[in-house]
């Protein structure tokens, strides 16, 4: 019974490491789990946000522990995950290289109403995936567990 058990856990524990070298989000039933939410147009308070995920994945990966995260971005924060207007781009390419595990979400609404705006198709970075909703995304992630937090 024992045997099998701890068969069961290294089979589960593979497979999660597998999925972080292919640069799949980190699993929701990871012990520890970050939302941050950015709505404002600041490279500083970006900085801030992606500064904040680097420390907790160091601190939780130093003490053997796993930490999924996920960035929402709405509203004037949306500017971040655009290709043609984000003035921290690079940063965000260096940060999912070293913390391939993190997700990066764009909201769909916010996106739409900037299109309609500026009449034109939005490019979003290549690490942004989009979401129906931030603030409906930024719900589910605490249902499911995770920590807020808003630079």
């Amino acid at each position: 019974m024992r045997r099998r058990l701890l068969l069961t856990a290294a089979t589960g524990l593979l497979g999660s490491l597998a999925a972080l070298r292919r640069g799949e989000a980190a699993p929701a039933q990871a012990p520890h789990r970050l939302a941050i939410h950015v709505d404002r147009n600041d490279a500083q308070v970006m900085n801030m946000a992606l500064g904040n995920a680097g420390n907790a994945a160091a601190y939780f990966t130093e003490h053997g522990e796993t930490l999924a995260i996920e960035l929402v971005a709405y509203g004037p924060g949306l500017h971040m995950l655009r290709a043609d207007t984000s003035p921290v781009k690079e940063r965000i390419a260096e940060t999912k290289a070293k913390l391939p595990h993190m997700v990066f979400s764009a909201c769909n609404n916010t996106l739409h109403a900037m299109e309609r705006a500026e009449n034109k198709t939005i490019p979003l970075l290549p690490e942004a995936r989009i979401v129906p909703a931030g603030i409906v995304r930024l719900i589910e992630l605490q249902e499911q567990g995770f920590r807020y937090v808003k630079p």
